[in-house]
């Protein structure tokens, strides 16, 4: 049976998002606890692949779901993005400090917003920009305090520069979301359009794993692992990247991204909750612009619905 999907209201689309950002916040730990033998970015496709299958079902019943030409093109486009960001990030991992990579993340919801504008998907005002601000410097205050725990410090060189691409590519991908649909060159459905980048993406990681990896690694895998990986594949990719593309059809790339400033809050109350001694003031300035920062966002979303 083939069905159509209706566009999330706003509201819908920030409480999605919120589940967003608590899902990735999740995933952290679980990727801690798979095996460092195994190869990242292999493993990174294999849990593309994984939600890929999970999509297929739900993708197949929209009536747009197989992409023309330029749909396909664009497609890998977002791939490509997918494939850029997850690239940078594992190999800036040996090559950059933690802090660095920390702050050159809180970019991405303000690169999104001004690739939007130059792409038309955005609006020129000040409301958005200004909360994107206020979220950044919780997120670098939430970084700083981390810091301050046995984190390395901040520096830009060549890993950071690599990163930095990474996060310019992860900003992009809204964008061109956003802006296939407004020309109505993607599919309506969030789960399509989820599928198909994740599907392209797992196979250009995959290309790359394939010549800068040890395929061997993988048969160091264990039961654990292979289900740690189904967990991942499902909830923090499968279930993340159809929230993000659900929210996209509702909100701006800068709205989307915003979220992001939510993760590293989330992180910190897992580590609360892990090591209780490590809670104190210095946590207190981040934590608060970031949740002033979204609850103004959630406010202006309401506003302009």
């Amino acid at each position: 049976m083939r069905v159509t999907s209706a566009p999330p209201s706003a509201r819908q689309a920030h409480l999605g998002m919120l589940l967003w950002a608590m899902l990735v916040g999740l995933s952290f730990p679980a990727v801690g606890l798979v095996s460092e033998a195994l190869p990242p970015l292999l493993l990174t496709s294999l849990r593309f692949i994984i939600a890929s299958l999970a999509l297929w079902v739900l993708a197949r019943r929209a009536m747009d779901w197989w992409p023309s030409g330029r749909s396909l093109a664009l497609y890998s486009l977002m791939g490509l993005c997918l494939a850029g960001f997850f690239g940078a990030m594992f190999w800036a991992a040996h090559h950059a400090t933690a802090l660095s990579m920390a702050t050159l993340f809180v970019s991405v919801p303000l690169l999104a917003f001004v690739l939007g504008l130059f792409a038309r998907v955005e609006r020129l005002a000040w409301r958005l920009p200004a909360i994107l601000a206020l979220g950044a410097l919780g997120a670098l205050g939430l970084a700083w305090a981390e810091s301050r725990y046995g984190g390395s410090g901040m520096r830009f060189g060549r890993g950071e520069a690599v990163f930095f691409m990474g996060c310019l590519s992860s900003a992009l991908y809204p964008v061109l979301s956003k802006w296939g649909l407004s020309r109505g060159w993607l599919s309506q459905s969030a789960a399509a359009r989820t599928f198909w980048s994740l599907a392209i993406g797992a196979l250009l990681i995959g290309l790359a794993g394939l010549g800068l990896e040890p395929v061997a690694n993988l048969a160091v895998m264990t039961g654990r692992d292979a289900l740690l990986l189904i967990y991942l594949g499902l909830c923090s990719s499968a279930l993340t990247f159809w929230l993000l593309q659900r929210a996209t059809a509702a909100l701006t790339p800068g709205a989307v991204t915003a979220y992001n400033y939510l993760v590293p809050f989330v992180s910190m109350l897992l580590l609360f909750i892990q090591q209780p001694g490590q809670i104190g003031w210095v946590w207190l300035p981040g934590s608060g612009l970031v949740l002033m920062a979204m609850a103004l966002l959630f406010c202006n979303g309401r506003a302009a619905s």
